[in-house]
């Protein structure tokens, strides 16, 4: 079970972390929670109808990062055909993000929360390098938040594609970004063993 989830009876997920390997997923998720950051007003509101029908941003982030958490949903590279359709695309993207952009923050708060408190309780316990078990919700936010992970740790790369992935297993020891590629490729392979314990 070293290094990949494994599906467990009734549901859920199991892997063998070592002290080492928990510190950096739990590194990571805090570094990703930061950067995400706080709800709108930066504060938690006792109103849930004012928090539901509250309204987020309608610009996309400036931190290329964030860009790639927080796509547009229309448009993109090689979408801006004629100026008239470019506006309208950049209209309907502004839209969608003034009323999904909160829920979506909040969502990937929730998945980076979710590895941290069961990396937390892990230690918290004595196990340090033990067996992480999840249940089922649990392991959706794992996906999530390893997902958002690969998603940051890829634009801060620049991989764009799979052939710019290919390049990374080439690349020399002396290179400084070795050890983020070395992140990179281990937490895909943690995600690519999770999705697999979800579809059993």
């Amino acid at each position: 079970m070293p290094g990949q989830f494994e599906a467990i009876p009734g549901g859920g997920a199991a892997v063998a972390l070592d002290e080492v390997e928990v510190s950096i997923i739990r590194s990571l998720a805090v570094q990703l929670l930061e950067l995400i950051g706080p709800g709108p007003g930066g504060e938690v509101s006792d109103d849930p109808l004012a928090e539901l029908f509250a309204e987020g941003p309608s610009e996309p982030p400036s931190d290329p990062v964030m860009k790639r958490l927080l796509p547009d949903a229309y448009g993109g590279p090689g979408s801006e055909d004629g100026a008239s359709d470019a506006d309208e695309l950049r209209a309907y993207s502004a839209e969608f993000r003034r009323f999904t952009e909160n829920d979506l923050r909040a969502k990937k708060r929730d998945d980076a929360l979710a590895v941290i408190r069961s990396l937390d309780s892990m230690t918290a316990s004595g196990e340090g390098g033990a067996v992480l078990k999840l249940s089922v919700e649990e392991s959706r936010h794992w996906l999530g938040a390893l997902n958002d992970l690969r998603l940051a740790i890829g634009t801060r790369l620049e991989v764009s594609d799979e052939e710019d992935a290919d390049l990374l297993y080439r690349l020399p020891d002396s290179d400084p970004r070795k050890p983020m590629v070395m992140a990179y490729l281990w937490l895909g392979g943690l995600q690519e063993t999770l999705v697999g314990t979800l579809l059993d």
